[in-house]
């Protein structure tokens, strides 16, 4: 079991690793819409959206993977009012065929974030 820390994705908030690698699989944990260097959190939903995406793919990368290695992707949702311009955007990230996927709006995220999202990729 290997940690994977990525400089260009936000340090934890907690007591966990931003992904942990075992066995050829990459599970990250929940990313949210905030930059990486200056902290500074995306406005509006879809630029909180599109710095999740950023940030997932920024660990991938330093994993050596990308979106095409993702099999399971779990979104939690502040306002499912939101499900559309979230499928818009995956689209921009992911190809066919999709991975699995949940989508859940939940009472309340970390920081009040928009949305949070996680991974586990294979190699």
């Amino acid at each position: 079991m290997k940690a994977i820390t990525s400089d260009n994705a936000p340090k934890a908030i907690g007591p966990y690793s931003q992904a942990i690698l075992h066995n050829g699989m990459l599970f990250i944990s929940g990313e949210l819409g905030v930059h990486p260097e200056t902290g500074i959190w995306g406005e509006t939903f879809a630029e909180q959206a599109k710095l999740v995406f950023e940030n997932l793919q920024a660990i991938l990368t330093d994993a050596g993977m990308n979106f095409s290695n993702v099999v399971k992707v779990s979104v939690f949702l502040k306002d499912l009012g939101h499900f559309e311009l979230l499928n818009d955007l995956y689209k921009k990230y992911f190809i066919q065929p999709y991975p699995a996927r949940e989508a859940y709006q939940v009472a309340k995220l970390p920081k009040d974030a928009e949305v949070e999202i996680s991974l586990i990729a294979m190699k």
